[in-house]
């Protein structure tokens, strides 16, 4: 089997060097940099399987990068911060990256996160075309383009996924558990107001925007889409 290709993009050398070893350690192919606009140059002129991505760093930062890699690339991007705070998470996630690691963290959380971007991406690249339909709104899952009444609503990544997850489901209640879980990819302890901050914006591009509800709540449960 073929290596799979890793670019970290880690402005602590020591840091980046540990990694290194370990992920090498796990049979991956490791390209290491400590700079943002020599990690953004290097993803646009090679080809790697997942971006390893510090959300500072000098020269471009890592939400910068992610915003320009998205605008031509799919690559799953994980990111490797200091920085815990929610709407951090929330500006790094919305950027377009997949998964969010807090420093310090364990390298074998790290190896599960990478193991479940992985499997998200390759099963995005094996889907068939399909569309998924909920009263007048409509998605395309090949174009990943999202329509009301025909008209098209600009979502970001994390909103595209988050509103597909909900119609797939569609007359099903699904917990803030489940969502993070499928569309963030991985088992969220904590506080989990990353959802509902994202239901506020699919709420605001979708139900608000076209004056009748998608998206509904129920209570202390969670949220569905409701099929009339």
């Amino acid at each position: 089997m073929e290596r799979k290709k890793i670019l970290l993009i880690e402005d602590e050398v020591k840091l980046a060097r540990f990694v290194e070893l370990e992920l090498k350690y796990e049979g991956y192919d490791v390209t290491t940099c400590h700079d943002g606009r020599v990690g953004m140059e290097m993803i646009t002129n090679q080809e790697f399987d997942m971006v390893l991505l510090d959300l500072m760093l000098p020269g471009l930062t890592g939400i910068e990068i992610c915003r320009r890699v998205r605008k031509f690339s799919q690559v799953p991007i994980i990111m490797l911060t200091a920085k815990d705070e929610v709407m951090d998470k929330v500006a790094g996630l919305d950027s377009g990256a997949d998964d969010y690691l807090t420093k310090p963290f364990a390298i074998e959380e790290l190896l599960a996160r990478m193991r479940v971007a992985f499997k998200h991406s390759e099963g995005s690249n094996t889907a068939k075309k399909t569309t998924l339909q909920v009263q007048n709104l409509e998605i395309d899952t090949e174009k990943r383009m999202v329509t009301v009444d025909g008209k098209v609503v600009d979502l970001t990544k994390k909103e595209y996924e988050l509103l597909t997850y909900l119609v797939q489901n569609k007359n099903i209640v699904l917990t803030r558990e489940q969502i993070l879980n499928e569309v963030w990819g991985y088992s969220y302890i904590g506080e989990t107001n990353v959802v509902d901050v994202y239901i506020r914006y699919l709420r605001a591009k979708i139900d608000e925007a076209f004056g009748k509800k998608y998206i509904l709540t129920i209570r202390g449960v969670g949220y569905y889409v409701k099929e009339e």
